[in-house]
């Protein structure tokens, strides 16, 4: 499990509550990755409409978003992160990059997007919106 991290280094609140939130995805670390947000964050994965959120208004608040990691992350066997640019602007951060899941079965797929964090006052996650297209990340299914 790892985040390969090739953008910006230069610190800000936001992109570091990003760094800390893949980190955890990448290590599995649930309760880690939840403690990442305000209690009413919401997570929008991907933005829109989809099979993880069919009415399209992302998994609001603690329980939806556990909820949300338990039909997701926690059916990979394992989460790479790849960023490859990194723009941070006010109280968010927009990260350009690529999210490898290793599926059961010995399969994996990439996920190419822009992931945007947003941060209140007490550097907690308000919002993680991720902005990617389900038909093109399944054209890259292939054996791991």
């Amino acid at each position: 499990m790892k985040v390969d991290w090739s953008a910006p280094e230069q610190s800000h609140p936001a992109r570091d509550a990003s760094r800390r939130s893949m980190d955890a995805v990448s290590r599995g670390a649930k309760d880690e990755w939840l403690a990442l947000f305000a209690p009413d964050a919401v997570v929008e994965d991907p933005v829109g409409p989809s099979l993880f959120d069919p009415d399209g208004k992302g998994h609001r608040g603690h329980a939806a978003i556990s909820a949300f990691w338990d039909t997701t992350v926690a059916n990979a066997e394992r989460i790479e992160f790849t960023v490859r640019d990194s723009f941070a602007a006010g109280d968010e951060v927009a990260n350009v990059g690529t999210i490898t899941t290793y599926l059961p079965g010995g399969q994996k797929l990439d996920t190419d997007g822009v992931f945007i964090y947003r941060i209140g006052p007490d550097g907690l996650l308000r919002s993680l919106r991720a902005h990617w297209e389900f038909d093109r990340a399944m054209t890259t299914l292939r054996p791991a």
